[in-house]
């Protein structure tokens, strides 16, 4: 993982696809890995998991998946705009089975924690991390850092147009995801001197 010193103690964590598996091997309960993989895996803020319920997966025509996010981040002053995040298979079937076997009804939140009770989730698993791979860099990683990855997946590693990547992820400017595209992952790094032939 790559870290960035930003004000104070605060840092942005760039972490690669296994750290997230190292996350989600380090939660300890069904819903601390769902909380993980709508950060990581669909690019929920940290105030959006909780608003999520079953009526807001839909399927598409091409059955794939999309998760209405009702409330966005208000970037603009009109009070948030909904979207339709994009819903990886897997992710779905967790969360199908997570409200069968919790019994939650069509119109409760899957995860019924507030917008801090997240975030602590997200810092207790990062500790948890960070003792279980002796990478003491874990104890940095914050809920936006799993936002971050799913921007940086998508833009960097997959060459996803970044329209797509604006509309499912809630971003409204270029601006607002330069950040993403400026930095490319390790991979991205790693296949770009294989290329030219360095070792």
């Amino acid at each position: 993982m790559r870290i960035e010193a930003t004000r104070g103690t605060e840092h942005k964590v760039w972490l690669t696809d296994s750290e997230i598996d190292d996350l989600r091997r380090a939660t300890n309960s069904q819903r601390d890995d769902l909380i993980i993989q709508l950060g990581a895996l669909v690019g929920l803020r940290a105030f959006e998991i909780p608003q999520v319920s079953p009526v807001d997966v839909k399927e598409s025509e091409r059955g794939q998946y999309r998760l209405r996010v009702r409330a966005g981040k208000d970037t603009s002053g009109n009070g948030g705009k909904p979207r339709d995040a994009y819903l990886p298979d897997s992710v779905e079937r967790d969360l199908q089975r997570y409200q069968n076997e919790h019994n939650i009804a069509p119109k409760d939140s899957y995860i019924d924690l507030s917008q801090p009770g997240v975030r602590a989730v997200v810092r207790r698993t990062a500790s948890r991390a960070a003792k279980a791979t002796g990478d003491e860099d874990f104890e940095k990683v914050s809920t936006h850092d799993l936002r971050r990855r799913f921007a940086q997946r998508l833009l960097v590693d997959e060459q996803v147009n970044p329209r797509v990547v604006m509309a499912v992820g809630g971003w409204d400017s270029f601006a607002a995801i330069e950040p993403y595209l400026n930095a490319p992952s390790e991979e991205v790094i790693d296949d770009a001197f294989a290329e030219i032939g360095h070792d």
